[in-house]
């Protein structure tokens, strides 16, 4: 009884052994068939992104003022306490202001306002007209 329970024990191992060398389920190659014309379209894509000034998106107003170095002043302080934001200074006649980020969606401004309000509580969010 042992001879035969070696037996279907050593002849199941090899049947095993058969099995996998032709179960390789990783092997194969994929083709991929699309218009030449995506690329074009997925590079005219990624320079429209890359434009800053797009009248698209949002912004946070965080200074307004007729006084040029009190607008410096608080472009400094934000720049001291949010480097992951850019501030810039706009003027618009008479006033300077100081306007920081570029949020494509309302929900990203929003999270950044909610930050940026510790210490500029007068901050609001906006989309230029420019």
């Amino acid at each position: 009884m042992k001879l035969l329970n070696l037996k279907i024990s050593a002849l199941s191992i090899l049947a095993f052994i058969t099995a996998s060398n032709y179960c390789l389920a990783q092997q194969g190659t994929v083709v991929v068939n699309q218009d030449k014309k995506i690329t074009t379209l997925l590079e005219v894509k990624k320079e429209m992104n890359k434009n800053e000034s797009d009248s698209d998106r949002y912004k946070i107003q965080i200074y307004s003022g007729n006084h040029r170095p009190s607008a410096e002043a608080a472009q400094r302080e934000f720049n001291s306490n949010f480097a992951d934001w850019k501030a810039s200074i706009e003027y618009e006649t008479p006033n300077f202001k100081i306007w920081a980020g570029n949020y494509r969606t309302r929900l990203e401004a929003d999270r950044a306002l909610k930050k940026i309000k510790s210490k500029f509580p007068n901050a609001f969010i906006f989309k230029p007209k420019k």
